[in-house]
């Protein structure tokens, strides 16, 4: 029962590493990037046993001639390889449960991700309230843009003078005579 558990867990990583980075991926097959980023980010490749290389030259032995993508059974069959590589002191049984156990319920972390920037200087050049001029004009008072009203002079049709004081009374003179 508890085999079964742990190749369910092994099962959910193999399809949280095959869908990583790809908005079109399914989960049930996994291409050479995401079987790299797999073996670095559970550890696998440690840099002495097994390296980068390695990890490469597994991926190509297991898939398909034409394929470009690992299935489950293939993904199982690149560990067996690997395992004991990895693990040179226990027999291939013990390897193999051990680089289970690095792989069982991981996910594909975001290391290096850009995030935004909050520094003073991004603070005082975002900061509405000391914009001055006709850049002044393009925001409202809680510093919310205006869009378009606030980049273009918007042209009333009103057939007055911009600055006419009495616009609009026409009408109501010729109506009084």
């Amino acid at each position: 029962m508890a085999e079964c558990k742990d190749l369910e867990q092994l099962m959910n990583s193999f399809q949280k590493f095959a869908i990583h980075g790809d908005t079109k991926a399914t989960g049930k097959e996994m291409n050479g990037k995401n079987w790299a980023k797999l073996c670095k980010d559970c550890k696998i490749i440690d840099g002495k046993n097994v390296t980068g290389t390695d990890v490469d030259i597994v991926f190509t032995k297991v898939k398909a001639k034409t394929s470009r993508v690992i299935t489950y059974e293939e993904f199982q069959r690149a560990l067996e390889e690997l395992a004991p590589k990895r693990f040179k002191g226990q027999s291939k049984e013990e390897a193999l449960q051990s680089i289970h156990k690095l792989i069982e319920g991981k996910e594909p972390t975001n290391v290096g991700v850009t995030k935004v920037a909050k520094t003073a200087a991004v603070d005082r050049l975002t900061d509405t309230t000391k914009y001055t001029g006709s850049h002044k004009e393009r925001f409202d008072e809680s510093g919310k843009g205006k869009g378009k009203g606030g980049r273009e002079e918007l042209v009333e049709n009103t057939g007055y003078v911009g600055s006419y004081k009495n616009a609009g009374t026409y009408e109501e003179k010729t109506k009084a005579k």
